[in-house]
């Protein structure tokens, strides 16, 4: 594996899976596989999970860790080819991932989408770059469409936690104050979409996902009807894929709340992090029976060190 930005560079997932769960168990066993490698983690924007389990992760694996927050401590940095720099960026991306690679054997990048372009934010203009001049295997701490990290933790969640062969995992979108990226639903959908669970998405009228990463799931607008008889509900707030970036008036009745699960298999409800307590989901949910989310984040680590493991037996 030299690169991991999706499900699609996955050739096996329930081989994935297994091998995070089989990590969690034994984490040291592969150390021998990190000795004397460095990962460089690069972020371009806020973190926690991610930052922590991944660092946390290359560490089990006997790596050397170096973490850059390249927005607040690197140089400004041009992303256009041509330009003529005599504005506020100081390094062009072309040097600056080439020289990063030349320092590291694995680099992790997180770049969100600025969602007012939806061309430049979908071609994932920022991290390709990365992926085109550094020289070494990338895998992708969050990118503008995708967060494949948080999706294979999800899914290794799910596969420990499950009840029945073939769950029934529902998506449903939440009310927020903010726009946020579609990053998280998308991969989410696009993993899902590949497992061996019944899936369905629920939204309100307007927040319909790119298609390309919906093929599969069921599509409904109705809360109350995909929730009956869910086995996990997965909770995300979302922006509009059209009208790009926009938050469209009104959905606050889409709060996920005890009386909402009544209907389901006592579902587990998961959500990514970080979560705007009683506007995204209710104090009642995340500190009741029913919240896996600590235990989901927890898999962040063991999610994260099965791909590294896999990029450390490809050097």
């Amino acid at each position: 594996m030299k690169l991991f930005t999706s499900v699609h560079d996955v050739t096996d997932i329930n081989a994935l899976v297994a091998d995070a769960l089989a990590l969690k168990k034994d984490p040291f066993a592969h150390q021998h596989l990190g000795k004397n490698k460095t990962i460089g983690l690069v972020f371009l924007n806020p973190s926690l999970r991610t930052r922590m389990s991944t660092q946390k992760a290359a560490t089990n694996l006997g790596m050397n860790a170096m973490v850059l927050n390249i927005d607040k401590e690197g140089w400004a940095l041009e992303l256009r080819d041509g330009a003529i720099m005599n504005g506020t960026t100081v390094e062009h991306i072309r040097e600056a991932a080439a020289v990063l690679g030349q320092y590291v054997d694995i680099i992790g990048v997180r770049s969100f989408p600025g969602l007012k372009d939806r061309e430049e934010d979908y071609t994932e203009t920022v991290f390709n770059k990365f992926v085109e001049f550094c020289g070494v295997p990338v895998v992708s701490l969050e990118s503008a469409t995708r967060h494949p990290l948080q999706s294979l933790a999800d899914l290794v969640t799910i596969t420990e936690l499950k009840t029945r062969t073939r769950p029934k995992v529902v998506l449903t979108w939440a009310p927020h104050i903010k726009a946020l990226p579609q990053a998280v639903p998308n991969s989410f959908a696009e993993w899902m979409c590949k497992a061996d669970v019944d899936f369905t998405i629920a939204h309100p009228a307007g927040y319909e996902l790119n298609t390309d990463f919906t093929n599969g799931a069921t599509i409904t607008h109705d809360q109350d009807a995909a929730l009956a008889d869910a086995d996990f509900i997965y909770v995300k707030n979302w922006s509009a894929y059209e009208p790009y970036g926009q938050v469209l008036p009104g959905n606050e009745d889409w709060m996920l709340t005890n009386e909402k699960l009544k209907s389901t298999n006592n579902a587990k409800v998961m959500h990514c992090l970080p979560v705007r307590r009683n506007l995204e989901l209710s104090d009642e949910i995340l500190d009741g029976p029913n919240s896996v989310v600590v235990h989901e984040a927890g898999n962040r680590e063991w999610a994260a060190q099965a791909v590294l493991k896999k990029m450390l037996e490809s050097l």
